[in-house]
């Protein structure tokens, strides 16, 4: 794979602290050259299944070779691994708690590697608080500068690399059964269903009790009411026009969503 000049942020740790302009500073120490893109910073605080959505949402969007340097730690400290991953449009750098998942489960890894070689570190004794800092930028910066992925660390099993526990979506000859995966700061509720599963039917969700009419977009239906359809994403999404779903129906990530199939 050709180096890359693009490192792609992703973190929960806001715009009002300084930890964003802290890690692009230790970015600009390796090499000040390169692009940053910040793909967003108010992911909920340890919200590892947000982070989780709001990656595998982005990385096709981004060119080629990227470096995602992604940052949900709420174990930071601790015995969890810090790893860098090679897939087929770029790296992953982070945490091994689950993040990366989703990411992986549309582009499967191809090698994977522990961060154990402190020489591409910002300092060879890192804060315990603090590894997005002295850990994860400086890799992505020196991963998106040309160094090989094989000389940051022991390499470890893709099989090996956490999985976040997320509902299986179930498919039977009349329904689909899914969870909410994310929701947006507009409480729009994105499941774990794929349009492709329903665009062929007839079809409507039921969540929390509640019957919800399908249409092309919010403007279909009046001010306030309920409607569920195929969002920019690809996943089928439940919002409310002019509100927010996640209000309305008082409903959270994971919570269960049935969607009935009939005929076009």
């Amino acid at each position: 794979m050709t180096y890359t000049t693009v490192i792609a942020l992703l973190t929960d740790f806001g715009l009002q602290d300084g930890y964003v302009g802290i890690i692009k500073g230790a970015i600009a120490c390796i090499n000040p050259y390169l692009t940053v893109i910040d793909i967003a910073h108010e992911i909920p605080p340890q919200n590892i299944a947000a982070g989780r959505f709001c990656l595998m949402n982005a990385y096709s969007f981004l060119p080629n070779g990227t470096v995602y340097v992604a940052v949900i730690d709420p174990g930071v400290g601790s015995r969890r691994r810090g790893v860098a991953i090679q897939f087929s449009q770029g790296y992953l750098v982070g945490p091994d708690n689950g993040l990366f998942g989703g990411v992986l489960s549309l582009s499967e890894a191809i090698v994977a590697v522990e961060l154990t070689n402190p020489n591409y570190w910002r300092v060879r004794h890192p804060s315990l608080t603090f590894h997005g800092r002295d850990i994860f930028a400086p890799v992505g910066a020196h991963l998106a500068s040309g160094i090989s992925l094989n000389v940051l660390g022991n390499c470890i099993s893709p099989d090996s690399l956490i999985k976040l526990p997320l509902k299986e979506v179930i498919i039977t000859a009349n329904h689909v059964h899914g969870c909410i995966q994310y929701i947006d700061r507009f409480g729009n509720l994105i499941t774990n269903i794929s349009g492709k599963l329903v665009r062929d039917h007839n079809w409507s969700v039921e969540i929390a009790k509640q019957q919800i009419k399908t249409a092309l977009t919010y403007s279909e239906v009046t001010r306030e009411e309920l409607v569920s359809f195929i969002g920019s994403h690809g996943w089928v999404e439940i919002a409310v026009n002019g509100g927010s779903a996640q209000q309305k129906l008082q409903v959270n990530w994971g919570d269960h969503i049935n969607i009935f199939l009939g005929k076009k």
